[in-house]
Order: structure tokens, then sequence, then C-alpha cells
């Protein structure tokens, strides 16, 4: 999944991880699930791409660093049979607030540090968010491309996810697509891109605790032969899981 972070329009930086020293340190379990669904021609499915596994984030402080660090082992299971893979990606929040990615092996876009929203939130973001009555306007570069993104963002009911409340998000956005994407590097689309999904943030840790987000394409393949339909979605989605819920089914919001 080729998820990149984006500004939101105002206050609401969702997508740069915070620094601030109100955050409250923890290690958080998640369950992660995925699949990646390749279409061709108006017909069925080409090829499919099932992903299931458990996740580990650690946060640490050296000063006034924060280090995130997400390591996840995961089947992923497709036309070449199953394989047991693992990966890890790394973001440090420094002094001045900027954020450093890496290093990172992720390449199936799995780790809770590469996807659409922080892991975490600062206490000011919170409040805003908590206090949002309508969907507010945002734009960012397309991930396959570098043109905008546009869309919108909307406050959900607060959910309990794993006995505790959360806050919920719910984001939207389209945009266009022209060129190759990066794991079929020999496919030339033009077509768009559509961004969607939802993320819960826990009111006392302000990690993020659960994240469903779906990036559907549809456009059209251009071989100088013959032009053709193309549809591919890439989902995944990530629950928190206590240490005893490893080998569970992970958790699903349950609205408050």
């Amino acid at each position: 999944m080729i998820f990149r972070r984006a500004v939101v329009a105002g206050t609401y930086a969702l997508l740069v991880l915070a620094a601030s020293a109100t955050l409250a340190l923890a290690d958080q379990t998640y369950a992660v699930d995925g699949s990646d669904t390749f279409r061709a021609g108006g017909g069925g499915i080409r090829s499919q791409t099932v992903y299931h596994g458990m996740q580990r984030l650690a946060v640490a402080r050296n000063g006034a660093t924060t280090i995130y660090t997400a390591r996840v082992e995961y089947d992923k299971t497709g036309d070449g049979g199953k394989q047991h893979q693992r990966a890890s990606f790394t973001s440090t929040v420094l002094p001045s607030g900027a954020q450093k990615d890496g290093p990172a092996s992720d390449p199936d876009y799995l780790t809770v540090l590469n996807q659409p929203f922080s892991v975490q939130l600062d206490a000011p973001t919170m409040r805003d968010l908590a206090h949002l009555k309508r969907p507010v306007p945002f734009d960012f570069p397309s991930p396959m491309t570098g043109a905008p993104l546009r869309g919108t963002l909307r406050r959900l009911p607060d959910a309990l996810v794993g006995g505790n409340r959360a806050m919920g998000i719910a984001f939207e956005a389209t945009g266009p697509l022209h060129g190759a994407l990066p794991d079929r590097p020999a496919m030339a689309l033009a077509g768009s891109i559509t961004m969607k999904g939802t993320a819960y943030y826990d009111y006392g840790t302000t990690l993020l605790v659960a994240l469903d987000a779906t990036l559907s394409i549809d456009g059209t393949l251009d071989d100088d032969a013959r032009r053709s339909p193309v549809s591919i979605v890439y989902s995944r989605s990530i629950r928190s899981a206590g240490p005893t819920e490893a080998n569970r089914t992970a958790p699903t919001p349950r609205r408050t």
C-alpha cells in the first residue's frame, strides 16, 4: 500500500508525528490484515495477495527526541503460495518537531508507521478534533504521481477499542493517476486514485489503536497494442491487541 503523510487544512496536521512532552510513552501490539487485488480487462480477479500477522510498536524517548519503532511478522499468501515474512519501520521526531523516517524495510506497507494517519497525536490536535462539527477539506500529494489528492476529513462517534474509549476520524480523497505503480513498474496507467478509511485514537495514550484504509485505482493500461481497463485495490486493517490476544481475532471498534 502506497500511503504517504499528508497535511490537513488548519490545525489538523494528522500525518505528522507529535513530539510533545504531554504524549504518553507506551508500547502497543496490533493485529494486521490486508489484501491486494488486481483485475484487468473487465474480467474477474487476476491475482490476489492476502496478509495476516501481528505487530509491536515501541515508543522511546531520548531527551527531547521521540523514537517510534514498529516490527511486524506476517504470512503473505498469493499466487506463489504462503511466505512468512518480517518488516520494520522507524520514525524519529526531533526536538525541532521535524520527523525523520528510517531505517525502513516494509515493502508490503503493513507497519502502523507506514499508513495514512499518524501513529500518535498531540493533546492540542486531539482537542481540536474532539470539537470538529463538520467535514473539513484537505489535500496532499498523490502517493503514486505527486499530483494532488483532494478530499474531506470528518469526525466519527467515539468507539470502544480493546475496552478503551477512542476518538474516531474518517477520511476520503481522490486524484489523478498517470504513470507506473511502484509495485508494477512495467505497467503504465492513466486513471484515478481513491483513498478512504477510518482511524481511532485512544484518549488515554493518544495512540492510533484501529485503522481501516483502502486505496483503489481505476484506470486504463496502455501497452501500445491495446487499451485495457485495470482495477487495483490495496486494503489494510490494523487493530490493537493485548499480549494475550496475539493469536485471537483482532477487536473491532464498537460505538459508544
